[in-house]
């Protein structure tokens, strides 16, 4: 019996051993995805859809389209989707934008089989620049104006295209096929002429003069394919984190994500917390308060307890990931009770669910 207990014991602390070693594989790799994840998404949010204030089977009041599509949701995914199902038509915002030279667009995109192209998944996405932005008749291909088109299928590819006929670009992007009926998060940077695009965590596409300064983008658009669409996110301008941080005490950040009604951090939000890592390591006296806010949405109680998890899980992601000193970093939230905003539709929401970094 007592070489059975031995054995037992043996077994346990290898278990153990094992088991940190594992551990500390997880944190070794997260810090390497971080590490070259280098997307921040923009300050200030000027859209934001996650489609949760619509009906199913109805098309969003704030989009357009001479196809068709509806709100669905998708049992292996949380929220609702817009599923695009006229795979010839076109899909776009109801009222057009007015963005800078410096701004993101983010969305997350479910490919689907596409029955009318031989179940294809391929579909494509556009940025434009059009005297008639909510008009559809332009033709699929060259909407007119100006645009900046990816294309979203077996091989990956781009193109650009200018109403002052200057040359156009075009490529293809490394190959990556999509898989139907996974879910895809989408990250594109603007800087003036640069553009980038991510594919999750994956840079895919770093053009330096892809947009014109010739022409004021005002259009998104989903052309072709029949996917299925989500949280569109955009926003204008590159947070200064670290002067609001070091020099105005305050740093409020809406680039870390969180799975929904949960404090589990969304890899998108590794170029985020890098950059504030990098802050606090190379400011030796500087001590934090990170505090989690909510929207509306559920029960004041839950929203408190979810905000104070999501504050501390932000905490564990820059002591684990990047060896930042915990004992310089305390942790609160405040639920619902701090908005910067009506809780009364998706932007505005989406302005209360963020995290601040006060200065001690």
């Amino acid at each position: 019996m007592k070489t059975k207990h031995i054995a037992v014991s043996l077994l346990l602390v290898l278990l153990l051993v094992n088991n940190k070693q594992l551990a500390a594989q997880g944190n070794d790799t997260l810090a390497q995805i971080y590490s070259r994840y280098d997307f921040i998404p923009g300050e200030k949010v000027i859209f934001f859809d996650d489609f949760s204030s619509e009906n199913i089977g109805d098309f969003p009041a704030g989009w357009n389209t001479n196809g068709s599509g509806e709100i669905v949701t998708f049992g292996k995914y949380p929220g609702r989707w817009l599923k695009i199902t006229n795979g010839r038509g076109a899909t776009c915002l109801a009222e057009p934008l007015t963005l800078p030279d410096n701004y993101t667009i983010e969305f997350d995109l479910i490919p689907q089989r596409d029955p009318a192209n031989n179940g294809n998944t391929a579909c494509k996405f556009l940025i434009i620049s059009t005297p008639k932005s909510r008009d559809l008749k332009y033709g699929l291909a060259l909407p007119g104006g100006t645009g900046t088109w990816f294309n979203f299928a077996y091989t990956n590819s781009y193109g650009t295209y200018y109403a002052d006929k200057s040359p156009n670009l075009g490529g293809t992007i490394p190959q990556f096929r999509l898989q139907a009926d996974t879910k895809y998060r989408i990250s594109i940077w603007v800087q003036k002429e640069r553009i980038r695009l991510y594919l999750n965590e994956e840079k895919l596409f770093d053009v330096a003069k892809a947009m014109s300064n010739n022409f004021k983008y005002n259009m998104i658009r989903f052309q072709e394919g029949v996917p299925m669409i989500s949280n569109v996110r955009i926003a204008t301008g590159l947070p200064d984190m670290r002067n609001k941080l070091l020099t105005e005490g305050k740093l409020v950040s809406y680039g870390i994500y969180f799975d929904v009604n949960s404090d589990k951090l969304k890899p998108q939000s590794a170029g985020t917390l890098k950059t504030i890592a990098d802050i606090i390591t190379e400011n030796p006296a500087l001590r934090v308060k990170i505090i989690g806010h909510t929207d509306a949405d559920g029960d004041d109680a839950a929203n408190l307890d979810l905000s104070r998890r999501r504050a501390a899980s932000v905490k564990n992601a820059l002591v684990s990931s990047f060896n930042t000193d915990a004992a310089r970093i305390e942790t609160d939230g405040m639920g619902e009770k701090q908005p910067v905003a009506p809780n009364d539709n998706g932007t505005n929401k989406a302005l209360n669910r963020r995290v601040e970094f006060i200065k001690l």
